[in-house]
C-alpha cells in the first residue's frame, strides 16, 4: 500500500508542476493591466509605472516566474492586491466553506442517486427507470447556475422555506468557534443547536443545486454497472441457490458494481469544484471559487494562481483516496497495484 501511495505521489509531481507553468502564463497572458488596474482611472503613467516596478511586472517574463517558484517553494503564495492579505491565509480561511458546500452536495447525490440507480437497473422497463433517465438528462442539461436561481425563486421568493441566500449563516447568528471551519460539524462540538439549524438552514439550498447537477452522472452510472453485473452467470448462480433478491442485490451484486461508481465519484468532486464557482456568486457563498472570480476580475494574479494549485493538489488527494478505495472494495486491484 505504502508503494502504491509512493508511486502515485510521484506521477502527480510533474502534473502539479504543469499546472503551475500553464496557470502562471495564463495569468500573465489574460486582457487588462494590473497596474493601470489598481492605480485607478485618473493615474498618470508615471505612477502606473511605479505600481508596475512595485509588482515587478517590469521584469522579463521567465524572471518573474523563477521569483513566483521560489516563493512557492518557500510556501509563498503572494498576497492579494485587492485585499492585502496573503493568499495562502485567504485559501485556507475559504477552504472549508467550499469543502463543506462541496461535501454536502455530494453526499446528498450518492443518497438520493445511489438507491435511484439500483432500482432502475432491478425494474427495467419500469416507471422508476423512466423516471431515473428523464431526471439524469434534466440533471445534465440545465446549466448549475440556472437551477440555482430557480431554486432560490422557489424555495426563497414564492415558498418562503428557505432563508436569504446571504452566504453561509444568517445576520442574526454568531459563527461558531472555528475547529474544522466546517459550521455544522463546528456547531455540534460547540452543542450551539441555533447555530446548527442555521447553519443547515443556508446550506440545504446551495447543495440541493449541487446535488441535482451530481446525481445524473452517478445515477446513470449505477444503473448501467448494475445492469452489467446482473446479468452475470455468479448472479444466476446466486438467485439458483435460494438466496434472497435483496441479499443477491446489496451483498453480490451492488459490491461488484462499486468500482464504476467509485470511478466516477472521483470524476464527480472535480466537476463539483468548477461548478463550484457559480454556485457560491449565486448564493453569495464565500469560498475559494468566488475569491477566484473577484480576483479573475480585478487582474489580481496571486489569488488565481493559488486557487488553481490548490484545486489541483486536491484533485491529485482525490485520486489517491479514489485507488486506495479500490483495493479496500476490490482485493485485486490491491494485489495487481
Amino acid at each position: 500500500m505504502l508503494k502504491l501511495i509512493g508511486s502515485r505521489l510521484a506521477t502527480a509531481i510533474p502534473s502539479l508542476i504543469g499546472v503551475v507553468i500553464v496557470t502562471f502564463l495564463l495569468t500573465r497572458v489574460l486582457p487588462g493591466d494590473t497596474a493601470a488596474y489598481f492605480a485607478g482611472p485618473a493615474a498618470t503613467p508615471q505612477a502606473i509605472a511605479e505600481i508596475r516596478t512595485k509588482l515587478g511586472l517590469d521584469k522579463p517574463l521567465p524572471v518573474q516566474f523563477v521569483d513566483y517558484v521560489s516563493a512557492l517553494a518557500k510556501g509563498d503564495l503572494g498576497a492579494s492586491l485587492s485585499t492585502g492579505q496573503p493568499v495562502s491565509k485567504e485559501i485556507a480561511t475559504r477552504l472549508p466553506a467550499s469543502a463543506e458546500l462541496t461535501l454536502s452536495g455530494l453526499i446528498l447525490a450518492l443518497v438520493i442517486a445511489v438507491p435511484f440507480g439500483i432500482a432502475a437497473a432491478v425494474k427495467q422497463g419500469s416507471w422508476i427507470d423512466h423516471a431515473c433517465r428523464l431526471i439524469t438528462t434534466a440533471g445534465v442539461s440545465l446549466p448549475v447556475f440556472f437551477t440555482g436561481l430557480l431554486l432560490v425563486y422557489l424555495f426563497y421568493f414564492r415558498l418562503g422555506w428557505a432563508p436569504a441566500p446571504l452566504g453561509r449563516l444568517d445576520v442574526f447568528y454568531s459563527a461558531p468557534d472555528t475547529v474544522t471551519g466546517f459550521y455544522l460539524i463546528d456547531s455540534l462540538i460547540a452543542r450551539d443547536g441555533d447555530t446548527f439549524r442555521a447553519a443547515l438552514a443556508q446550506l440545504v439550498v446551495p447543495a440541493l443545486t449541487l446535488a441535482i447537477f451530481a446525481l445524473a452522472p452517478i445515477a446513470r452510472i449505477t444503473r448501467a454497472s448494475m445492469l452489467q453485473v446482473l446479468s452475470s452467470e455468479f448472479i444466476r448462480t446466486a438467485r439458483a441457490a435460494g438466496l434472497t433478491s435483496k441479499t443477491v442485490i446489496v451483498t453480490y451484486a451492488f459490491r461488484n458494481a462499486m468500482l464504476p461508481v467509485v470511478t466516477t465519484l472521483g470524476m464527480v468532486f472535480s466537476f463539483l469544484l468548477g461548478a463550484n464557482v457559480l454556485v457560491e456568486k449565486v448564493f453569495a457563498w464565500p469560498g475559494i471559487g468566488s475569491y477566484a472570480v473577484e480576483a479573475l476580475i480585478s487582474s489580481d494574479f496571486a489569488p488565481v494562481q493559488g486557487f488553481v494549485l490548490a484545486m489541483a493538489i486536491l484533485y491529485v488527494v482525490l485520486n489517491l483516496v479514489i485507488d486506495l478505495a479500490y483495493g479496500i472494495i476490490d482485493p485485486r486491484a490491491r494485489s495487481e497495484a
